[in-house]
C-alpha cells in the first residue's frame, strides 16, 4: 500500500519546535493529498459558439450605422477606455444593449460593489432572454470571491472555470498548500480579459472586475487601460473566447461544486440599512431598489455599497469612436494546458508583440506594470537601442507595485536597461496619480474629459494608493497595442493573454499623450548618478527626488533584496 507520509516524532521539551515540525506534517499532509486528488472527467460540456449573425442585433445595426456615418474605410472602430467612469459604464452600455449573447473571460473576478452591479444586470439581461457564457480562471475563485460561482446556477447563464486546481476553495493559503505537488499547473494561468456583447461590440485590456479596477478600492487602485470595440474585430474577439470556452480546460461550475457548497462558505449578510463607521450613510438609487433581491449574487455585499457603485451606462451612439485596420493577437488555450513541453515562440501574443517592436523605425513606448524581461526581451531591446530607436518604459516603483516580488524581477534588469541608453520611468503611488492615465475617450455622454478615483464611488475623496495595472505599446506613434499581457516572462511562457494591435495615428498619439502626461507629474525618471542609482521628480511634482527606492519602507526594501537572488524571472 502507497503512503502519502510517515508519522513524525515530536520533543516534548521545545514547544517550538512543536510548532515547527506541526506546520511542516501540515505541509506534507497538504502536498501529498494534492498529489493523490483529482479532477473530475469533463466529457459532460456542451460546445458552444458565438452568435453567428451580429448584424440581425440592434447592437450589430448600431455599430454599421456608426460605420456609415463616419463614412470609414476600415471595418472596425475604437475608442481608449481611460477612466474609470467610462471603463465601468462601457460595460453597462453592452449588458444593457445585449438581446442574444453576453460573454465575459475574465482572469478574475471579484465579490464587491463594482462587480456586484455588472453582474446583477448580466444576470437581468439572462432573465430576459440573453445567453450568457463566463468563463473564469480558477485562481482567485476562492473566499468570499468564490460567491461569484453563484452565477452558475441562475437560468440561461453558463460559468466555467478554466484549469482549476485542486484543494478548497474556502482559502487562498489552503489552495497553494494543496497545489504543492503541481507548483508548475498552478503557475500557468487564463489572463484573457474579453466582455462581448452580441459578437458586435467588445472590451478588452488590463482590467479584471472589481472595485480596485474601477476607482473604488479601499486601500488600492490600479491605473489601468482598455479599448473599446465595435465591427468585424468582435468576430475574432468572439472566436478566441470560443476556442478557450470549448477547451478540455474549461470546467462547469456544477462539476466541481454545487450550490450548497457556496452556502456553507457564506458570511453572514449585511443589512440593507447597515454602514461602515468610517463610510457615510448612502441612500440607494432609485434603479437599485429596483432590482429585486439584489444581493443575492454576491450576498456579502451591502446594497449601500451597491448604490456607491451604480451608473448609467454609456450612450454607445456618441461615444467617440476611431476607426482603423486591426488585428487581434490572442494566445492557444494549450499554452496553459499540462506538460511541460517549451511553447512555440511564434504562437505567442508577447513574441508577436515583440516581432512588432523589431519594426520599429524611431520609438517605442511600453507600459506594463510588471516589467520582468527574459533573455529574449532584453536581445530585442538591445537590438533597437543599436538602431536608435529610442525606448521608454513605464512601469511601478516599489511603492505602487502590488507585487513586491515582481519588483525584485524588474531590478535586477533595471541597471542593464540604463546602461543601453533606455529611459526609465517609475509610477509614484500618491492617490491623485490615479487621475492621470484617466483622461480617456469618454465620459458618461461619451464626450470628454477624465475621471479619477473619487468620481467613481460617488462619494468622498478615495484616498487608496494607485498601482499601476495599464498594458500597452505604442510604435513610431503609428501603431498601439492594448491588452492583458505584461512584458514578462511569466506572460511570455506561462499565462495566456490577449490583445489588440491598432495602426492608427489618432490611437497611438492618444495613448501616448495619456503615458507621458504621467512622465510629466506622476513618475520619477530612473537615472544614474555617480555610479548610484537616482531616482528624479518631476518639475513642479509634489514628490521630491530620491536616491533609494522611493516611498517604500525599509521593511519592504529588505524583503525585495532578499527576494531578488531566489526566484527566477519566469516565476515572477
Amino acid at each position: 500500500m502507497d503512503t502519502c507520509f510517515a508519522p513524525l516524532t515530536r520533543p516534548a521539551s521545545d514547544r517550538t519546535w512543536s510548532k515547527l515540525v506541526q506546520l511542516i506534517a501540515l505541509l506534507v499532509v497538504a502536498a501529498c493529498a494534492a498529489g493523490c486528488a483529482s479532477l473530475p472527467p469533463n466529457n459532460e460540456r456542451t460546445a458552444s459558439t458565438a452568435f453567428a449573425q451580429p448584424d440581425q442585433t440592434p447592437l450589430g445595426q448600431l455599430a454599421t450605422a456608426r460605420r456609415a456615418q463616419a463614412g470609414a474605410r476600415s471595418d472596425s472602430g475604437f475608442a481608449l477606455l481611460g477612466g474609470v467612469e467610462i471603463a465601468l459604464t462601457s460595460r453597462l452600455a453592452l449588458i444593457q444593449g445585449a438581446t442574444r449573447s453576453l460573454d465575459l473571460q475574465y482572469y478574475a473576478i471579484h465579490a464587491d460593489a463594482s462587480s456586484e452591479v455588472l453582474l446583477q444586470r448580466v444576470r437581468e439581461a439572462a432573465r430576459r432572454g440573453v445567453r450568457v457564457r463566463i468563463l473564469l480562471d480558477d485562481f482567485n475563485s476562492v473566499g468570499e470571491d468564490a460567491q461569484v460561482l453563484r452565477l452558475a446556477f441562475e437560468p440561461n447563464i453558463e460559468l466555467r472555470l478554466f484549469n482549476p486546481l485542486t484543494g478548497p476553495r474556502s482559502s487562498m493559503l489552503g489552495r497553494l498548500l494543496a497545489s504543492l505537488s503541481d507548483i508548475r499547473g498552478m503557475q500557468k494561468r487564463m489572463h484573457n480579459k474579453l466582455f462581448l456583447a452580441d459578437n458586435a461590440w467588445g472590451i478588452t485590456g488590463g482590467r479584471n472586475l472589481g472595485d480596485r479596477y474601477f476607482g473604488s478600492g479601499d486601500t488600492q487602485n490600479f491605473v489601468d487601460l482598455d479599448v473599446l470595440a465595435a465591427g468585424r474585430i468582435v468576430r475574432d474577439m468572439s472566436a478566441s473566447f470560443d476556442r478557450f470556452w470549448n477547451d478540455e480546460l474549461a470546467y462547469p461550475v456544477e462539476r466541481l461544486m454545487d450550490k450548497e457548497d457556496l452556502d456553507k462558505m457564506r458570511k453572514p449578510q449585511l443589512s440593507e440599512n447597515a454602514t461602515d463607521p468610517g463610510k457615510p450613510r448612502v441612500t440607494p438609487t432609485a434603479s437599485v431598489l429596483a432590482a429585486t433581491a439584489i444581493t443575492t449574487v454576491l450576498p456579502s455585499v451591502s446594497v449601500a455599497d451597491v448604490a456607491r457603485a451604480d451608473r448609467d451606462a454609456l450612450d454607445l451612439r456618441t461615444v467617440p469612436l476611431v476607426w482603423a485596420p486591426s488585428t487581434l493577437l490572442v494566445d492557444q488555450p494549450s499554452k496553459v494546458g499540462p506538460g511541460d513541453d517549451e511553447v512555440d515562440a511564434e504562437e505567442t501574443v508577447i513574441d508577436g508583440l515583440l516581432g512588432l517592436m523589431q519594426q520599429a523605425q524611431r520609438d517605442v513606448l511600453i507600459i506594463s506594470p510588471y516589467f520582468v524581461p527574459g533573455a529574449r526581451m532584453m536581445a530585442v531591446y538591445e537590438q533597437l537601442r543599436k538602431r536608435g530607436v529610442r525606448l521608454r518604459v513605464l512601469t511601478n516603483s516599489l511603492a505602487s507595485n502590488d507585487a513586491p516580488a515582481a519588483h525584485a524581477g524588474y531590478a535586477r534588469h533595471r541597471e542593464a536597461m540604463l546602461a543601453m541608453g533606455a529611459e526609465m520611468y517609475e509610477m509614484h503611488s500618491d492617490p491623485q496619480m490615479s487621475n492621470l492615465l484617466g483622461t480617456g475617450s469618454g465620459s458618461r455622454a461619451g464626450g470628454s474629459g477624465g475621471f479619477g478615483i473619487g468620481s467613481t464611488a460617488g462619494g468622498p475623496e478615495n484616498h487608496a494608493r494607485a498601482s499601476l495595472h495599464s498594458k500597452a505599446v505604442v510604435i513610431d506613434a503609428r501603431l498601439v497595442v492594448i491588452g492583458s499581457m505584461n512584458l514578462d516572462l511569466r506572460s511570455q511562457i506561462q499565462n495566456s493573454e490577449v490583445a489588440l494591435v491598432l495602426r492608427s495615428t489618432a490611437l497611438s498619439q492618444q495613448a501616448t499623450r495619456q503615458i507621458e502626461n504621467t512622465f510629466a507629474s506622476g513618475a520619477y525618471r530612473v537615472e544614474r548618478r555617480d555610479g548610484n542609482l537616482y531616482w528624479r521628480a518631476p518639475e513642479g511634482a509634489s514628490f521630491k527626488d530620491a536616491t533609494s527606492e522611493p516611498g517604500a519602507s525599509t521593511k519592504l526594501k529588505l524583503m525585495v533584496k532578499i527576494l531578488g537572488p531566489l526566484a527566477p524571472d519566469e516565476m515572477l
